[in-house]
C-alpha cells in the first residue's frame, strides 16, 4: 500500500477522539488471545484514522506467532496504540526474495504468520502478493482479514460508477510513458482508480484528460485523516483546482468510465495517443493498437502515425 501516516498527530493516539480507540475500553477486550491454525494471515490496518482498525485483525495481531510488516517503524506505533507489545520484522520489496520462503517454512512447520503493510489492505500495491503466491503454491492456507483500503475508500466518495472499477495503482512518473499506459486504458468500461502524489497531479491529470478525453473524475486525499476532501468535476475543472489550489497528502484520482455515446476519439486525443505510443511501439503497433481504443479505421490512423512519426 502507499506510505501513510496511521494519524496526522500520533501523540493524540490514546485521547478519546476520532482518531483514537475507545478511551472507555481496555486493552484486554480491544485484543483477545485466540487460538490460530497455521497459515498466512493477511491484515488489514488503517488508512489513517485509528478507529478503522478491525477487532479480529487485534485478535491476530496479538496472537500470530509471528508478524511481519513493510516498515516495521510505522507499524510498531500501530501496535502500541492499541496495547500491544510485539516484535516485528520487516518483508518489503527489497527482501521479498529472500523472506518470502522464510516465512513458508514457518506456515508449514505448523506456525501462524500474520503480514501487514504501512496502511490498508496487504498486497494492494505492496510486496505482499509474492508470499501469497508462494503459499497458494505450496498448498499453505491464506486467510483475508478485511479493513481499510485506499482504493475503496474513494471509490465511495467519488460518487462515479462502482459497479465496474479498474485499480492501476501509480502511473508512470514521467508524461510519455504515463500516456501510454493510459492509452491502455483507455477502452475499459469501468472507474479507473490511481494512486498519484502532490508534485504530479496536475501534469497526471492532464495527461488523463489528453488520452482519456474530458470525463467525469475526482480527486480524493488524506481519506479517514483530519483533512479528508474529494474534489468532483471534469478532468479539466480538476485540473484547474488542483493548479490554483494544490492538494497535499495522500492523493488518490478516479475517472469515470467512458461514454458510451462518445466512442469515437476526436483528432487532437487521438494525435496525442499516437505520439505517446510511437517511440515505445513503433508506427505500425501503436496505429494497431490506437485504431482498436479510438473507432476510427485502421488504415487512417496508420496513415496518420506515419505523419506524426516526423514531428517526433
Amino acid at each position: 500500500m502507499a506510505k501513510s501516516e496511521l494519524n496526522p498527530d500520533m501523540s493524540k493516539a490514546m485521547t478519546p477522539d476520532a482518531q483514537s480507540p475507545d478511551a472507555g475500553a481496555t486493552h484486554e477486550s480491544l485484543a483477545r488471545r485466540v487460538k490460530l491454525e497455521p497459515a498466512l494471515y493477511l491484515v488489514a490496518t488503517p488508512i489513517g484514522n485509528l478507529r478503522d482498525m478491525t477487532l479480529r485483525g487485534l485478535d491476530v495481531l496479538r496472537s500470530a506467532d509471528h508478524i511481519y510488516a513493510e516498515d516495521t517503524r510505522n507499524s510498531i506505533k500501530l501496535l502500541r496504540a492499541f496495547g500491544l507489545t510485539r516484535s516485528l520484522s520487516a518483508y518489503h520489496d527489497h527482501n521479498a526474495a529472500d523472506m518470502a520462503p522464510r516465512l513458508i517454512e514457518k506456515i508449514a512447520a505448523g506456525e501462524s504468520v500474520a503480514l501487514i503493510s504501512d496502511a490498508g489492505t496487504p498486497l494492494v500495491s505492496d510486496p505482499g502478493y509474492r508470499v501469497a503466491r508462494a503459499c497458494a503454491a505450496a498448498g499453505l492456507p491464506i486467510r483475508a482479514l478485511p479493513g481499510a483500503s485506499a482504493p475503496l475508500a474513494a471509490l465511495s466518495t467519488a460518487a462515479l460508477p462502482s459497479d465496474k472499477f479498474f485499480f492501476a495503482g501509480f502511473l508512470p512518473s514521467k508524461s510519455e510513458a504515463r500516456r501510454t499506459a493510459l492509452s491502455e486504458l483507455a477502452a475499459i468500461p469501468g472507474t479507473l482508480i490511481f494512486f498519484e502524489t502532490g508534485p504530479r497531479i496536475a501534469a497526471s491529470l492532464s495527461d488523463m484528460k489528453d488520452i482519456l478525453g474530458d470525463r467525469e473524475a475526482a480527486v480524493a486525499r488524506e481519506l479517514t485523516k483530519t483533512y479528508e476532501e474529494t474534489r468532483r468535476g471534469t478532468l479539466s475543472e480538476l485540473i484547474d483546482s488542483v493548479t490554483s489550489d494544490a492538494p497535499r497528502g495522500e492523493i488518490v484520482v478516479l475517472v469515470g468510465p467512458p461514454d458510451e455515446d462518445d466512442d469515437i476519439w476526436d483528432e487532437p486525443r487521438l494525435d496525442a495517443a499516437l505520439k505517446s505510443a510511437i517511440p515505445e511501439r513503433g508506427v505500425k503497433r501503436a496505429a494497431n493498437e490506437i485504431a482498436a481504443l479510438s473507432g476510427h479505421n485502421r488504415r487512417e490512423v496508420y496513415a496518420r502515425a506515419l505523419r506524426l512519426k516526423d514531428e517526433l
